[in-house]
């Protein structure tokens, strides 16, 4: 029997990473984390990890953060259409993907 686990944050969501203090948008999610363990420590590998795009002084970066690690975002205005479509591509079904060539 597979034990499935729903992500909590979606493509295009606000988050916050509760240990490093970054604020980000989920661009990707893997259903758990498929690395080498020693790359994660402590963290749990059984949980959804998330690719979250992090606007630097330097630039923009990607982060993959582990769901227990990030809380959805207060009081910061949720993903406008307009940014949705800058930065995803939207099918009829109306699933997102990212513009792999803005991470470039």
């Amino acid at each position: 029997m597979i034990n499935a686990r729903t992500a909590r944050f979606g493509l295009g969501q606000k988050v916050r990473h509760i240990h490093h203090a970054f604020y980000g948008l989920v661009l990707d999610v893997d259903a758990r984390y498929e690395g080498a363990p020693e790359d994660i420590g402590s963290v749990s590998p059984e949980q959804p990890f998330y690719s979250v795009m992090i606007e630097g002084e330097d630039g923009s970066f990607i982060a993959y953060a582990a769901e227990e690690s990030i809380v959805m975002t207060e009081g910061v205005d949720p993903i406008t259409e307009q940014e949705q479509l800058r930065l995803f591509n939207i099918d009829r079904a109306g699933r997102a993907t990212p513009r792999l060539h803005l991470m470039q």
